[in-house]
């Protein structure tokens, strides 16, 4: 009895966390109306594991166990799968913001040097010799 408490409450407390709404919007409600389901069918295997015997027999295997377990199987690949297309889809993204950050940088090194070759100061250069105004300043109130 203890142990069906305990792994009800695990459920429960995986259910929450996987469920609960994450910072951005990414969440699909097809996958969390899936993985309620699956929440709702874990507790209720523990509280009735002659249910899981039943429905393992329908289907033609031999035992609960057994069942549950080409279904944990059948989970963990679409889990690899959608983990792998997500992360091939951020490194694609991280790709096109590294060639656009990478493309900036060269305009913004192109016009630096555009500018100091037709004679024009850049930012840096109007800087220096107020710099250096500001040390003759004080180099004379000393």
């Amino acid at each position: 009895m203890w142990i069906q408490i305990l792994l009800i409450a695990a459920l429960l407390v995986l259910g929450y966390f996987i469920l609960r709404r994450p910072g951005s919007d990414s969440h699909q409600a097809l996958r969390r109306i899936l993985f309620g389901m699956f929440v709702l069918a874990a507790i209720l295997s523990v509280l009735f594991p002659q249910w899981l015997s039943w429905l393992a027999r329908l289907v033609g295997v031999g035992r609960g166990t057994d069942l549950l377990l080409y279904a944990l199987v059948v989970v963990f690949l679409v889990f690899v799968y959608t983990q792998y297309r997500r992360n091939a889809a951020i490194q694609r993204q991280l790709t096109l913001l590294a060639r656009r950050i990478a493309l900036q940088d060269a305009r913004n090194r192109d016009a630096l040097d555009e500018g100091a070759r037709s004679g024009e100061p850049s930012a840096t250069q109007t800087e220096r010799p107020a710099r250096d105004a500001d040390d003759d300043a004080d180099s004379t109130e000393q």
